[in-house]
C-alpha cells in the first residue's frame, strides 16, 4: 500500500484538529460559560431543564466528533513513522499515545454515562417536576456538573499527551 498524498493527510489531519475543537471546545464553553451563567440566573428546575435542551442538541455532535477522531486518528496512525505496534511503549511518542488513546476511552465512557444515564434522569425527573424536590434535582446537577467536569480535565490531559507525543 501507498503512503498517502499530502492533501488527503492534511484534510486528514485537519478532520481530526476541527474534530477536537469543536468537542473539546463545547465542554470548555459548557463548563466555563454556560453553567456558571445559568446558575446565576435561573432556578433550579429551570437550569436542569435548560443543560438538558442543550446536551440533547450537543450529545449528536460530540459523538459525532468522537467517530470522526476515531477514523482520523487511526489513518493518522497507521501512517506515522513513529508507530511500531499496539500497545508499544519503547519511545516517548508511543507512550504518549498509549496514555491518550486511554484517557480517549475513558472520555467515551464518561460521556457514554452522561447520554444513557445522567441525561436520561434528568429529563425522567423534569418530567415530573412538580414531585421532584430541590435536593433530588440538585443531585441531578450535581451529576451533571462532574461528568461535563471530568470529561473537560480528561480532555485536557489528552491534548497534554499530544502535545508530549508531538515534541518527541
Amino acid at each position: 500500500m501507498s503512503a498517502p498524498s499530502t492533501p488527503v493527510l492534511a484534510v486528514i489531519f485537519w478532520l481530526h484538529m476541527l474534530a477536537t475543537v469543536t468537542w473539546i471546545g463545547s465542554l470548555a464553553a459548557i463548563n466555563l460559560l454556560v453553567l456558571p451563567a445559568s446558575h446565576r440566573t435561573l432556578k433550579l428546575a429551570d437550569q436542569l431543564s435548560f443543560i438538558s435542551a442543550l446536551q440533547r442538541r450537543l450529545e449528536p455532535l460530540a459523538w459525532f466528533c468522537m467517530g470522526l477522531l476515531l477514523l482520523t486518528g487511526l489513518f493518522q496512525l497507521s501512517t506515522s513513522p513513529h508507530y511500531d505496534g499496539f500497545l508499544s511503549v519503547s519511545t516517548q511518542w508511543s507512550f504518549a499515545i498509549l496514555i491518550k488513546h486511554g484517557l480517549a476511552v475513558l472520555m467515551v465512557v464518561v460521556s457514554a454515562i452522561q447520554t444513557w444515564e445522567v441525561l436520561p434522569a434528568i429529563q425522567r425527573t423534569l418530567m415530573r417536576k412538580e414531585k421532584a424536590g430541590d435536593e433530588e434535582l440538585a443531585k441531578l446537577q450535581r451529576r451533571e456538573m462532574l461528568v461535563l467536569r471530568i470529561n473537560l480535565a480528561l480532555s485536557a490531559l489528552i491534548l497534554a499527551a499530544t502535545a508530549l507525543a508531538r515534541v518527541s
